[in-house]
């Protein structure tokens, strides 16, 4: 590990000088490219030097404390730097351990989010809604951006489908968990016997994908152009700026229709192809390496079930981990780092334990 750490340091050494020189900071493209590296790396170095400046507190304190010419109280003082300094070094191998673990490739990048109403009629399209304001909220917390791409509303404040981007530095590794069946249980508005019904909800978190990561043949493509739906006055039921995309091999069909740019509508549904596409040859992937699935939390599978919502009870219970809360209004209100925390906690020890066993 330590021979790792060393190696990671002096790369870091060396990028920081490139990334100080002036050549490199003409090239803006390199020099972009080099500073993302340098800030991939810069949390493992910032650890590893706290780590040798404890090793070198506690070597030194140890010189102390076995010279019995020092001072008694210089003695003692040094002995509580020694074990204070002992401490921290163990707690640091466990983070040093947990930040040399493979990277998901994908943890950077921005997300596209796509949430569907399931089992629940009206009731699961307005939870569907007040999903979608959670997580807008989260990326407010954070100061992420994000639009809508495309959404098919009931009419009565809920979604049948909604799909938007989340734009923001590690949007991804903080979002990914949340891919799969949301179920809802509450009194609906419209229940007048007081009964609790249970709904679902399926969210889909897709890292956002460039053309560089996936290659799309335009033969494979049937793209049509036709009028846009709902509210939006005239120009709705003039223009024909509304695109649907079929990727003709893998039958997958997206739609964009929120812009009143025909050229947007394509760029955004573009967008959201690629990423499908993209998450569909990473399942694909992940299911042919037993051991990836092995430090994976849950299966990241649409159809599982990962998470309980029981509004009479005040309570968000996360199946995966066994995470029980008592706190469904800020939940409600986009405070899940809590949960987001217990789930990439769990995901980091089974890959602790993949990588030592």
């Amino acid at each position: 590990m330590f021979d790792k750490l060393s190696f990671i340091e002096s790369q870091y050494e060396e990028l920081s000088a490139r990334i100080s020189d002036p050549d490199v900071i003409a090239d803006q493209n390199l020099w972009q490219k080099l500073c993302r590296e340098h800030s991939s790396i810069t949390p493992v170095v910032e650890k590893y030097r706290e780590y040798k400046t404890n090793v070198e507190t506690m070597e030194e304190s140890k010189l102390i404390m076995d010279d019995s010419a020092q001072d008694k109280d210089f003695r003692e003082m040094a002995e509580e730097e020694f074990y204070a300094a002992r401490d921290a070094i163990s707690a640091l191998e466990d983070e040093l351990r947990i930040l040399l673990l493979p990277k998901d490739p994908n943890d950077d990048k921005n997300v596209i989010v796509e949430i569907r109403g399931g089992a629940g009629g009206d009731e699961a399209a307005l939870f569907a809604n007040s999903l979608f304001r959670m997580y807008t909220m989260f990326a407010d917390s954070r100061g992420w951006k994000n639009e809508v791409l495309s959404a098919h509303d009931t009419g009565i404040g809920g979604f049948k489908e909604i799909c938007f981007e989340i734009n923001g530095m590690g949007a991804y590794s903080r979002l990914k968990f949340e891919s799969g069946v949301h179920r809802v249980q509450r009194v609906p508005e419209t229940e007048s016997q007081g009964r609790i019904h249970t709904s679902t909800v399926t969210v889909a978190v897709l890292p956002e994908v460039e053309e560089v990561d996936i290659d799309i043949n335009t033969e494979d493509l049937k793209i049509d152009t036709y009028r846009a739906g709902g509210a939006g006055g005239q120009h709705v039921n003039k223009t024909e700026s509304a695109i649907r995309i079929t990727h003709i091999p893998s039958g997958i069909v997206v739609a964009c229709q929120d812009e009143r740019s025909q050229h947007k509508n394509k760029d955004a549904a573009m967008k959201m192809l690629r990423s499908k596409l993209y998450e569909v040859a990473e399942r694909e992937r992940s299911e042919s390496i037993a051991a990836d699935r092995k430090s994976q939390v849950g299966t990241g599978d649409r159809s599982e079930r990962i998470r309980t919502y029981n509004f009479p009870q005040g309570r968000v219970t996360d199946h995966r981990i066994g995470l029980t809360l008592y706190k469904i209004d800020a939940i409600m209100n986009g405070d899940i780092d809590e949960l987001v925390d217990a789930l990439i906690a769990t995901e980091q020890a089974e890959k602790l334990r993949s990588v030592e066993g």
